[in-house]
């Protein structure tokens, strides 16, 4: 089992790191360059740079922000800058949506989260998901804005990763991946009702 996971580790790496010498990844379709600072991969390891990058991420976003998380970490999600973001990209867009698959909800149920509370009163606009049980779990954590912007960490207990504000063939590959696990994850509404 260790040497799979190593090997999906090993694969997903790969597919990063190729991914920065893409064409794409520097100019989009019609010769549009990506904001600067993150014109390529940019590697992360530590919070603040996460963070930064999260929050880049998703204020590039046009249409859709995808979050595959274990718990909505409160480091990263529960920010007062990243929830800024959020709440200007859902209400300066009448067709925004913002989707997160939890793969352990227990810690967002235990504990409050602004993300949470925002995500209550937006919900035509937030919908969060927890992973089915028969889905496979990952062990990373990423958020995806539109089909061009990733930040991608392999483990989602470390702040290691990778982030890349314009890589169209990366983003889609962990968009599909997300896609179909979301719609193997029944909607939740145990988080829209929970207490504050």
């Amino acid at each position: 089992m260790a040497e799979y996971g190593e090997l999906e580790h090993n694969n997903a790496l790969a597919q990063l790191a190729n991914a920065r010498y893409s064409p794409e990844s520097v100019t989009g379709k019609g010769g549009a360059r990506a904001p600067r600072g993150m014109d390529v991969l940019t590697v992360l390891s530590t919070l603040p740079e996460v963070r930064s990058a999260v929050c880049q991420a998703a204020g590039s976003a046009q249409r859709l922000i995808s979050i595959y998380t274990p718990d909505l970490e409160p480091e990263l999600y529960d920010q007062s800058a990243f929830l800024e973001v959020i709440k200007h990209f859902v209400l300066a867009r009448s067709f925004a949506k913002v989707r997160v698959l939890l793969a352990e909800p227990s810690r967002v149920m235990r504990d409050s989260n602004r993300f949470v509370a925002m995500g209550r009163r937006l919900s035509s606009c937030i919908d969060i998901r927890y992973v089915a049980s028969e889905a496979r779990q990952r062990a990373s954590a990423y958020l995806i804005a539109d089909d061009r912007a990733i930040v991608y960490r392999m483990r989602a207990d470390t702040w290691d990763g990778v982030a890349d504000i314009n890589n169209p063939p990366v983003a889609r590959l962990y968009l599909n991946e997300f896609d179909q696990i979301w719609d193997a994850s029944a909607p939740e509404h145990g988080l829209r009702a929970a207490h504050r």
